[in-house]
């Protein structure tokens, strides 16, 4: 299973090179204000692909730090409920105490 991913990573990254190698034709990107970039339309692609993955991956943290408190919050919950089961079977396994005898 490993090697048909290696196999597949290969083939991806071929195609994506060939793409790469195919589309270095200078391109004019326009944007507001009269702001211009001028490229490699590659480049200007890969430029705007890793900025949306870290667009993504900033709109996920306030989810990934919510869910590891949670987690953090149901282990402290968990330990505690273990402990008291625990201590319930001690007490449970433990022979009854003798009531106190008073001399006369």
């Amino acid at each position: 299973m490993k090697i048909l991913f290696r196999i597949l990573a290969v083939i991806f990254f071929i195609v994506f090179f060939g793409f790469a190698l195919k589309n270095t034709d200078e391109v004019t990107l326009r944007f507001f204000l009269g702001y211009v970039i001028q490229g490699p339309l590659v480049l200007l692609l890969l430029g705007f692909f890793v900025g949306g993955a870290v667009l993504g991956v900033l709109a996920m943290l306030p989810m990934v730090f919510r869910s590891r408190r949670e987690v953090a919050k149901n282990k402290k919950a968990l330990v505690a409920i273990q402990d008291e089961a625990q201590a319930q079977l001690q007490a449970k396994s433990q022979p009854p105490q003798p009531d106190a005898v008073t001399p006369l």
